[in-house]
């Protein structure tokens, strides 16, 4: 039996179906529709053996997309959906249909994508956020400015039942170099809260070198994170297609899989790679 590997964080887009802003005026790779048969063949490559869709953008078209291909294929087993947080009667009526999808896991905003990094803050969000944690719904958290983990911070005293977790580690200084300034003063205050969990995911765009990043430009963010949460607390994700600007999919979880299995004994490399996952979000 093969083992068991979770991706939880991938993506597809359709541009037929839905609206995606944060494409508009987009000339990478990015800005096309990605089906999810597309990774099929890197993802058996890659060894990963099922996998969580995460939305790509704030509207119910975006979700029902994913849902449609998760019921399609048997290897997707969670969508992170969109719900209008601002909105919290209308997010109680959709949080209703949702739960009654088995495949329905968790809930995500794009806050990297709004104007005010305390977007999180405001009672009409924070209201719906409590409902999410009322249901033992987890929140992905996609930030990547320090004040968006103060921002987590301040939220988890406010919904203090609220499980979150950091997608692509809120953008550590990998760029940089920086080990690790503000984003790892305010990190080690998160992983002091055991409601806060860590995605080791988008490591490879955050690097900021194209396809010419490295185990080695990672593997110091990795192991501060590791240190801090705990074995307990992270787990992985491939960041398809977004990643594929920093090299293939396999590519990526071939430089993850090396470094947790360096950095980790067999036993607590198995919680990295699924036990934190199926936890986390209830698979």
């Amino acid at each position: 039996m093969s083992e068991r590997i979770i991706d939880t964080h991938l993506h597809i887009w359709d541009l037929q179906r839905a609206e995606y802003p944060w494409l508009s005026g987009d000339t990478s790779i990015l800005n096309r529709s990605y089906a999810i048969d597309e990774v099929g063949k890197e993802r058996e490559e890659a060894g990963v053996t099922e996998a969580i869709l995460v939305q790509a953008s704030g509207n119910a078209e975006d979700t029902a997309l994913m849902f449609e291909a998760a019921a399609a294929n048997d290897w997707i087993t969670g969508v992170v959906a969109w719900l209008p947080l601002q909105q919290p009667e209308k997010t109680a009526a959709q949080l209703d249909l949702y739960r009654r999808n088995p495949l329905f896991k968790g809930v995500r905003h794009q806050i990297h994508d709004e104007q005010d990094p305390q977007w999180l803050l405001q009672p009409a969000v924070i209201e719906s956020l409590q409902l999410l944690a009322k249901e033992n719904i987890p929140y992905d958290l996609v930030g990547i400015r320090a004040e968006h983990i103060s921002t987590a911070l301040e939220l988890s005293g406010r919904v203090p039942g609220l499980r979150m977790i950091f997608d692509h580690l809120n953008q550590p200084p990998i760029a940089k170099g920086e080990k690790f300034g503000e984003w790892g003063q305010l990190m080690r205050q998160a992983a002091a809260l055991p409601q806060f969990h860590a995605k080791i995911s988008g490591l490879g765009t955050t690097a900021g070198r194209g396809k010419n990043w490295s185990a080695e430009d990672i593997r110091p963010y990795i192991a501060f994170i590791l240190e801090h949460f705990g074995t307990g607390r992270c787990m992985l994700g491939g960041d398809w297609p977004v990643a594929l600007l920093a090299g293939s999919y396999a590519h990526t979880w071939s430089v993850y899989r090396r470094l947790i299995n360096e950095l980790l004994p067999a036993q607590e490399a198995t919680k990295i790679f699924s036990d934190n996952a199926a936890a986390f979000y209830g698979l």
